[in-house]
C-alpha cells in the first residue's frame, strides 16, 4: 500500500503521510497560492512533474526528483510557432490554456511523457519534459472540428490510457470530442464510441462519436481490455479495447459524475460518485455518496460510512479519485476542500482534512 497521497489543488500542492498508527496528515505545501493543475508520480524513475495554471503568466511545469523535497522549472506543452509576416507568432487561438492530463510512456521508453490540454490537443515528450511535441496528427483530425467544450468553454483531453502491454496503444478521452485510439505511438487515430449516446444532442446527432462526453476514462492495469467511462449522461463500460460500450443501468443514486476509479487488479470492481447534473453539480439530496460495483455493473451498493449525510454539497472532479495499487485504499478530495480516505475499499471513510482548497486531483504515489 502507498503511504503518500498528492492532491493537487487550486492553492498548492499538498503531500500527505501516513504516521505508524494508521493517521494520515499534511506533510508538506508546495507552490501556496497558486493553482495546480495536475501531478503525476512517474513509477519508471520517481520523478514528480506539476502542472501549474498561472492565468495571466501562463502554463507551467515543474520536476522534482527527490520526492517533492526540491523542485526545478522544465518546459509545459505549447504550440509551434507558425510564420507570421517573417516573424514568429502563435496564434491566441492556439494557445494552451490548461494541462488536463499527464500520463508516463511504457517502461521501454524513458523519458517520454504524453500530456493532454485544454484546448484539445495532445502533446509527447522524449526527454522528461525538457521539450514537447504536438502530435498533429490528432489536431490535424478533420473530426476536431466538431468538439466542443462542456464544463470549459473549449474541448479538453483529459484522460489518457497507455496500455501496460503495448504502450504504442494509446486511449485518450475528450470532453466534449469522445473516446480516441492509436495503436501507433500517435501516428494514426479512430474515434472509438460505439454504443455510447449523447442524451444532450438532437435524436439523430445523439451517437455521433465526436460529439461524446466522456467525463472520465480508465483502464484496468491487470486488464487492459477494460475500460470504464463516466459519460455526462450515464456510465459506459468496454470488455474489448473500446471497439464496443455497453451502458450500465442502476447507478445509486444517479448516474451522473465526474469521477471513475478501477481496481488495478480486478476490472469488475469500479467506485464512482454520483452527482445532480448540469443546473446544480451537487450530491443528490445534499448527501455524499460514493457507488461500488464488484460485479461488473450487474449491481451498485452506495457506500456512506464517514461521507456527510446532510447539508453537504461537494462535487468531485473527475482525477478527485484515486485507488492504490493494493485496491483496498481510496483517497477523494472535493470542491468544497474536504478530503477523505478510505482503507477497506470504500466501506469506510475517514476526513483528513476539511480546510484544504478545492481539490483538482489526488494521487497515491507510484
Amino acid at each position: 500500500m502507498s503511504d503518500r497521497i498528492y492532491v493537487a489543488t487550486r492553492k498548492g500542492l499538498f503531500t500527505l503521510g501516513r504516521a505508524a498508527d494508521g493517521a494520515w496528515s499534511i506533510a508538506r505545501a508546495e507552490f501556496l497560492g497558486d493553482p495546480v493543475t495536475l501531478v503525476l508520480d512517474d513509477p519508471r524513475d520517481g520523478s514528480l512533474y506539476a502542472a501549474l495554471n498561472l492565468g495571466h503568466f501562463g502554463v507551467k511545469m515543474h520536476r522534482s526528483a527527490d520526492g517533492g523535497e526540491s523542485w526545478s522549472e522544465c518546459n509545459a506543452p505549447s504550440f509551434p510557432a507558425v510564420q507570421a509576416d517573417g516573424l514568429d507568432a502563435t496564434p491566441a487561438a492556439a494557445s494552451v490554456h490548461q494541462v488536463w492530463a499527464l500520463a508516463a510512456g511504457g517502461a521501454d521508453q524513458p523519458g517520454r511523457l504524453w500530456a493532454g490540454t485544454i484546448p484539445g490537443a495532445l502533446f509527447r515528450s522524449d526527454d522528461h519534459a525538457e521539450s514537447w511535441q504536438l502530435v498533429e496528427s490528432l489536431w490535424e483530425r478533420p473530426e476536431r472540428t466538431s468538439w466542443f467544450g462542456g464544463g470549459y468553454d473549449d474541448p479538453g483531453i483529459h484522460s489518457i490510457c497507455v496500455d501496460p502491454r503495448d504502450a504504442d496503444r494509446l486511449i485518450v478521452g475528450v470532453s466534449c470530442g469522445g473516446v480516441w485510439i492509436s495503436t501507433d505511438a500517435g501516428s494514426s487515430w479512430d474515434c472509438k464510441t460505439r454504443g455510447m449516446f449523447a442524451a444532450y444532442m438532437p435524436p439523430d446527432r445523439r451517437e455521433e462519436p465526436e460529439i461524446q462526453d466522456p467525463h472520465r476514462v480508465v483502464q484496468c492495469a491487470a486488464a487492459p481490455d477494460v475500460l470504464w467511462a463516466q459519460h455526462h449522461n450515464g456510465v459506459f463500460r468496454s470488455t474489448d479495447g473500446a471497439e464496443q460500450w455497453g451502458e450500465i443501468d442502476g447507478v445509486e443514486p444517479s448516474v451522473f459524475g465526474f469521477a471513475v476509479a478501477v481496481h488495478p487488479r480486478d476490472p469488475e470492481t469500479v467506485w464512482l460518485v454520483p452527482a445532480v447534473k448540469d443546473e446544480q453539480r451537487i450530491p443528490v439530496d445534499g448527501k455524499v455518496v460514493v457507488a461500488r460495483t464488484r460485479d461488473g455493473g450487474k449491481s451498485f451498493e452506495a457506500l456512506r460510512r464517514g461521507l456527510p449525510q446532510q447539508h453537504a454539497y461537494d462535487l468531485v472532479f473527475r482525477h478527485a479519485l484515486d485507488v492504490d495499487a493494493s485496491g483496498d485504499r481510496l483517497v477523494m478530495g472535493s470542491t468544497t476542500g474536504n478530503l477523505w480516505v478510505s482503507e477497506d475499499g470504500g466501506d469506510s471513510w475517514a476526513t483528513v482534512s476539511s480546510y484544504l482548497p478545492p481539490v483538482y486531483q489526488v494521487l497515491f504515489a507510484a
